[in-house]
């Protein structure tokens, strides 16, 4: 069995999949692996070449010698998904506001200071109050 493994490492030696697992090459197996389950329960030759090709890219990628090339793919797929993590991010946080705004209004009034413009959150349900503005002393009236 020791022949067999060193084969095996002196096939492997100067390839770039013996410098383990990057992170496109996780990206393209989860990718991959969705594509192949996709392809089980929903039979379909489009998703079966797909994942065939995958599969070969993912090969190819492991066995190539073209160290600096693969690395330069990766640097480019990190740079990419960085990008597109941010932008997600971004519009994630955006609807996490708004959530967070729309239950902010069932719970409060949001009433703007007369005088200086700055906005006041008030519980809903007291009635008639009289308000104070924390950045001018302004009292105003208002119902919540």
């Amino acid at each position: 069995m020791g022949t067999f493994r060193d084969y095996i490492s002196r096939f492997m030696q100067g390839r770039y999949g013996s410098y383990g697992i990057d992170r496109l090459t996780k990206f393209l197996m989860g990718f991959w692996f969705v594509l192949l389950t996709i392809s089980i329960f929903w039979p379909s030759r489009a998703f079966v070449t797909v994942s065939l090709f995958l599969f070969f890219i993912l090969y190819f990628r492991l066995f190539s010698r073209n160290i600096p090339k693969r690395y330069h793919e990766n640097e480019v797929y990190v740079q990419y998904a960085g990008k597109v993590r941010s932008f997600l991010s971004r519009i994630g946080g955006s609807v996490k506001h708004a959530q967070t705004h729309g239950a902010q209004l069932r719970h409060y009034h949001i009433y703007k200071c007369p005088s200086c413009g700055q906005k006041i959150r008030i519980p809903r349900g007291k009635g008639n109050i009289v308000i104070r503005c924390p950045k001018c002393q302004k009292e105003f009236r208002k119902v919540s």
